[in-house]
Formats: C-alpha cells, structure tokens, sequence
C-alpha cells in the first residue's frame, strides 16, 4: 500500500550492559555529556565537576535512558589528548554520577586505559568512535570488564577523517566496516548482545554523505543489533537549515531523530533531552498507527 511511512518491522533487540539488560523496543535517548574544552557545540561548559553534575541531574530530569561521558572531542581537526588528562577530566565526574544517580552511563573512548578505569567507576557501555581499530586493547577490555559496546565508523582520527570523504556505495562501506568491528569485538569474547552500532554521522563523511546514511538507515538493520544516531547540532545540519550556530540546529536535530526512528534507529545521542524525548516518543507513535499504545 502506497501513502505510508517506512518503519522497517522487526523483533526487539536486547542490549546488555556490564550488569544491566535493556529491551530495544523504543526509542531510548543518550545524553551527551562533554566534559572537554574544545567540543564543537558546548566544549568548556561542563569541565568543572560542580556544572557536570548539573547538567547531568538537568539530564535526569528530562527523561534521559543513559548518559555518555567525553574526555576528548572528537569533531574534525580536534587534537588528541593524553591518557592521564583524559583520565582526571572523566573518573572523578563518572564516580560522581555513579554515586548520585540511577541513570546507567557510557564512556565516549578510543583508549583502552580510559575505558577499563571508567567501567571500574561505574560505567555500562564503552562508546568507540573507532569502531575498535585505534587501539588494539580495546576489544579485549570491553570483554574482560564484561561492557557494553557501542562502535561506530570512522576513517581516520579527528585531525585527518574530513580529508577524504569520498565512497562508491557509503551504505555498503559503512555496513562492511561495521560487521568488521562486530567480528573483532566477537573474537576476543564479547557476545553479540552487547553491541550497538553506530553509522557514524559526520565522521569522514560530507553533507551528502550524511544524509544518504540518513535516507538509507533501514539498511544498517541487516547487521541485527541495535542502531544509534548521533546527528545532534552537527554541521551538515548546519548546512542544510543554514545555521552556522550549533545552538540554532535543534528543529534539525530533531527532524533527523523522527525520520532516524522510521529509519530503524533506536537510540539516540543528543544534546537536548526533553525535546528529543518527545521527538522521538512522536515517531514512535506515527509507525505504530493505530496500534500506538500510549501507556
């Protein structure tokens, strides 16, 4: 029947964590929490443990699922920072949250050091922007410490991944690398449940690119794990809304949210909890139809 909106159809997926387990049967939102000074939309805001905490309990209280912690930015030509700096920037605000809130956490790393410290500290999830291929430890902690994974695609670091954005078919190189990672991941013990995938939204890739990953993202759901968008502020939306403002990209971000949902997307990683909440609570709603169940 033609006139409807394609919400690809298929069984809920379990996520697991270090010691919790989630049902993917909804949209769930990821809080960014940056605790860096260079990140390209609220770098320096949250590097004191006082304002960190703030914006966390700001989280909470607006509904957020998770929220992943950043030493280390991670937009375009960002430099790289050193093991110990990234590790006084993270594990004194990951204990904290830890100690005062229930919401499970994540830890935005390509290190394997940082990564086992903060599970140690409290964290569910390791999130690799590299997809594990920046360090060749990494797989290994996530199984030792019993994490969750979430891996994304990427070409390159920071400093280098905007100087060729260039694909035959970025769909199918995006779903190659990833089933790659998934191996790897597999390979040194981490079972299958425990990973996300991520497809990489304005890592190494143009406008165009962006938005064909956007317009395709039903496609990523032939790897069977569950699937995280992290389009929030970026600069392709920028682009297209003509917005050189990161704070001026939300109706953007939260258009990219309700048709990453149609998409197959169910979770989301996000700046603005309580207007992504609802967003994505909307696009819920809409694919399932009358069959929307408002409890």
């Amino acid at each position: 029947m033609s006139g409807l909106v394609s919400c690809p159809e298929g069984k809920s997926l379990i996520l697991n964590g270090r010691s919790r387990s989630f049902v993917i049967d909804r949209p769930y939102i990821v809080g960014i929490l940056n605790v860096t000074p260079d990140s390209f939309s609220d770098g320096g805001r949250f590097t004191a443990l006082a304002d960190a905490l703030r914006q966390a309990r700001q989280m909470a209280a607006e509904g957020v699922d998770w929220i992943d912690v950043g030493g280390e930015s991670t937009r375009p030509d960002a430099a790289q920072v050193s093991e110990q700096e990234e590790l006084d920037r993270v594990i004194p605000v990951v204990e904290a949250l830890s100690r005062e809130l229930d919401s499970p956490l994540s830890i935005d790393t390509t290190k394997s050091i940082i990564a086992r410290e903060a599970v140690a500290a409290g964290v569910e999830f390791i999130n690799d922007i590299s997809g594990l291929n920046f360090d060749e430890k990494m797989a290994g902690v996530v199984a030792a410490t019993g994490a969750g994974l979430f891996v994304m695609h990427t070409r390159g670091r920071p400093h280098i991944m905007q100087q060729d954005t260039r694909y035959d078919d970025i769909v199918a190189d995006v779903l190659t690398s990833l089933l790659m990672s998934i191996e790897i991941a597999e390979r040194h013990g981490v079972a299958r449940e425990k990973i996300a995938i991520d497809p990489g939204i304005g890592f190494g890739k143009d406008v165009f690119g962006n938005l064909e990953l956007l317009r395709r993202t039903a496609a990523l759901t032939e790897l069977g794990r569950p699937i995280m968008l992290g389009t929030s502020r970026k600069s392709f939306i920028g682009t297209v809304v003509r917005q050189t403002n990161p704070g001026e990209r939300l109706a953007g971000t939260l258009a990219t949210i309700a048709l990453g949902y149609a998409g197959g997307a169910r979770l989301f990683r996000v700046h603005d909890v309580a207007a992504a909440c609802q967003a994505a609570m909307m696009a819920q709603a809409v694919c399932n139809g009358a069959g929307w169940n408002p409890n």
